[in-house]
């Protein structure tokens, strides 16, 4: 018997980690914003680790991607949606993340360190006064 037909001891336990995780996560654990992989993405570009946080005047994004020059990566927002296109030798990342509210797309800054992309954005005002 080779070694990789033997099952991997830790494969079920993982398994139900990840099972129990998205069970406790929901499809929008820590916001409403989800990721969505374009269609015909590769399957090494589906691997993404985004993370959102929100105080009340900014929403920022944090993004695993490893293995691109800073010079590579390429982002755009309408203010609803933050594109995220980068190549690597090894690597492709192209990721659609929903922002859980409206951002002013121009307040953006961005820093790219160790493989780790942070975005920031200033958050709009979802509602605008009528006088009567």
């Amino acid at each position: 018997m080779r070694d990789d037909d033997r099952d991997d001891p830790f494969e079920e336990l993982f398994e139900e980690i990840e099972r129990m995780m998205n069970e406790m996560m929901g499809p929008n654990a820590g916001g409403n914003f989800r990721v969505e992989h374009p269609a015909g993405a590769s399957e090494s570009s589906r691997d993404v680790h985004v993370d959102i946080q929100e105080t009340e005047s900014e929403i920022r994004v944090i993004a695993d991607v490893p293995g691109v020059e800073r010079d590579a990566i390429e982002l755009q927002c309408d203010g609803k949606t933050l594109s995220l296109n980068a190549a690597g030798p090894e690597r492709e990342y192209n990721e659609q993340v929903s922002l859980p509210g409206r951002v002013d797309e121009h307040s953006a800054s961005a820093t790219y360190n160790n493989g780790v992309l942070e975005v920031a954005f200033d958050r709009v005002d979802g509602s605008t006064s009528i006088d009567v």
